[in-house]
């Protein structure tokens, strides 16, 4: 039986899109959820990089093209992209600290989207992904990417666990899959 849900496809399939209407249907419902998204930031029409928005609406720096605010420390890249770990972290560890209602009976569901190369340079992120997958009390609503290039350890390890139901999202299902997706996250609760 699976306690968490994850999608995974190709860049720009839309995910995170299929990911904040399932939260909308689960919090229309009276589920608790918590958790983040990633999300675009554009400028002149042109990707300059990417922000973490919590579903709380507080928003922090993931990536910027170029040097980040690291420059001459170390940088962690990931494409034209430098990752700003310390904005993410600040920003993320608290959400998913505070996802485990502990002895509280009632189950809640948080969100990650996504687990991808940028969210890993983080060891605490890893380490607290790792512990709400090995517990009870939450339901993981989360996206990974699609194999490509070397394998990321975690990404792996979820792909790959028999209580995660992972649904391939594709231009031909994208459309008509989310009450399958809001199905398997309620299923996950009881």
């Amino acid at each position: 039986m699976a306690k968490h849900v994850f999608l995974t496809g190709p860049p720009g399939i839309g995910k995170t899109t299929l990911i904040q209407k399932t939260t909308e249907v689960l919090k229309s419902s009276g589920i608790p959820i918590d958790g983040f998204y990633t999300e675009e930031v554009r400028e002149r029409g042109r990707r300059i990089g990417f922000d973490v928005v919590t579903l709380g609406g507080r928003r922090g720096i993931l990536s910027r093209v170029g040097s980040g605010p690291s420059a001459g420390r170390h940088e962690y890249r990931v494409g034209q992209y430098v990752v700003d770990l310390i904005s993410f972290e600040q920003l993320a560890l608290p959400l998913l600290r505070n996802a485990d209602p502990g002895s509280s009976a009632v189950k809640k569901v948080c969100v990650i989207d996504e687990i991808g190369k940028m969210e890993l340079f983080s060891q605490s992120f890893i380490q607290v992904v790792s512990q709400i997958l090995s517990g009870s009390g939450v339901v993981m609503l989360g996206t990974i990417p699609v194999p490509k290039g070397k394998p990321l350890g975690l990404v792996e390890e979820i792909r790959n666990r028999k209580e995660v139901k992972v649904f391939n999202i594709t231009k031909e299902n994208r459309d008509s899959i989310l009450q399958d997706v809001v199905t398997a996250v309620q299923n996950c609760l009881k």
